[in-house]
């Protein structure tokens, strides 16, 4: 008997069936907005990862050094293969590009509730465009697949922060600032206690009645407060932004799921402007359920020219949790259209009305295990078949078939030559 691997996942076709649904709604979402899929691959050189974020980052990654004498490493994330990707192409690729794609990904760390070693994501992103109408329809995107999900503004808010502010309002400090580590604090605030959080703010640069003052000047309500304070281009320019990527998430649906907060800052130094965090409304689900944000200079750190840059990444375990809370996850349960059940010497008829059905586009079974008549029904019951189309040989001496509907027991039968005839998808009620 083998174990499963720690942080690993099994998913049973019951339990499929939830994950495609909620998968196909996200990318069916993402796809009206014009989003293409991608397709990256499982391995990139761990260099992709150890130039930007420096060596420490390899005790979080799955990496190895392959046959050919590579260091490579399982991709744990998407933004530096999409910023690579768009490197490699940007001359032949319009602007703005908008790409999607779903798949796994894979990060060496501690596992808990909504956090694997395996991981799944539907990554969303736009490049080439720096307009505030970019931003918002980032969060237009995950409004609609939210609600496109079941979900309400009483089930999920967007925490929405700017960068800028943040290392704006540090700037004005009169200190010695490491502002990545300041802001690493930010993100970790809402997780610790205020009296570490002040210590990291402190341990980062800021004296510590500095920072009570900027842990006060992030929780204001006026965001004009910020700027009076700064009075530097920077944080004028960052509330400007701000508040333009809100106007334009009103206009496009999302606004009355945003809120401003400025505590919220994604832990990822790549980010450079608008951030934002999902978390469920009623604080059931404690952590972020996903989050995403502008990266204005990773295209050109990769070597590519100046490419401003947006995008948010669903996490499907966290996205789980926070449809479960509020009853919207899908029901894991088989679906199955019909099963065509074959008593006697009736398996070529039989065959020729399953894969009628099935051109139709209908989820169809058929007996491939030689069972009797009741161990047919057991299964067809057991798989959750709507509708059992009964081939029988005596009815077939009649011309006809026997359709049973599941969900009452009622049966009746119907013409052969008539079925399914010109009918898309033919029930008991067509014939009872």
């Amino acid at each position: 008997m083998y174990d499963r691997l720690k942080g690993f996942r099994d998913f049973y076709p019951d339990e499929m069936t939830a994950r495609r649904e909620v998968i196909e709604t996200l990318e069916d979402t993402a796809s009206r907005y014009g989003f293409r899929e991608i397709g990256t691959p499982t391995l990139e050189p761990t260099r992709l990862y150890t130039d930007k974020s420096g060596a420490e980052i390899v005790e979080q990654l799955y990496n190895f050094t392959d046959k050919g004498g590579r260091e490579v490493t399982l991709t744990p994330e998407l933004t530096p293969t999409v910023a690579r990707m768009v490197v490699a192409k940007s001359q032949a690729l319009s602007k703005p590009i908008k790409w999607r794609s779903t798949r796994p990904f894979w990060r060496y760390e501690q596992v808990q509730q909504g956090r694997f070693r395996e991981f799944y994501q539907t990554n969303v992103d736009i490049f080439g465009s720096s307009e505030p109408e970019a931003d918002a329809e980032i969060l237009a995107f995950a409004a609609d697949a939210l609600t496109e999900l079941g979900l309400t503004r009483t089930d999920f808010e967007f925490r929405v922060s700017h960068r800028d502010i943040l290392g704006g309002l540090l700037e004005a400090f009169d200190a010695d600032v490491e502002t990545e580590a300041a802001i690493r604090a930010v993100d970790k605030s809402d997780k610790i206690e205020t009296a570490e959080y002040h210590e990291l703010l402190v341990e980062a640069g800021l004296r510590p009645d500095q920072a009570e003052t900027f842990d006060d000047l992030l929780g204001t309500d006026d965001l004009t407060d910020l700027v009076a304070f700064a009075e530097t281009d920077r944080v004028t320019e960052a509330v400007e932004n701000l508040q333009a990527v809100l106007e334009a998430a009103d206009d496009f649906g999302a606004g009355e799921f945003c809120e401003v907060s400025l505590e919220t800052a994604r832990g990822l130094d790549y980010y450079t402007g608008v951030v934002f965090e999902c978390f469920d409304s009623t604080g059931e689900v404690s952590r972020s359920v996903f989050g995403g944000g502008r990266y204005d200079d990773l295209i050109e750190s990769f070597g590519g020219q100046p490419t401003p840059a947006v995008g948010v990444a669903p996490g499907h375990a966290t996205l789980q949790l926070l449809c479960e809370r509020a009853g919207v996850w899908p029901q894991e349960a088989l679906s199955t259209d019909y099963y065509v059940l074959s008593v006697g010497d009736t398996r070529a008829v039989a065959a020729t009305i399953a894969r009628e059905l099935r051109e139709l586009g209908h989820i169809v079974e058929s007996d491939i295990s030689g069972r009797s008549f009741g161990a047919q029904m057991g299964y067809a019951d057991s798989i959750n078949a709507e509708t059992v189309v009964i081939v029988g040989e005596r009815d077939l001496e009649n011309g006809e078939l026997t359709l049973k509907e599941m969900a009452s027991g009622e049966q009746t039968t119907a013409p052969l030559e008539a079925f399914p005839g010109d009918l898309q998808r033919p029930t008991y009620d067509d014939w009872e």
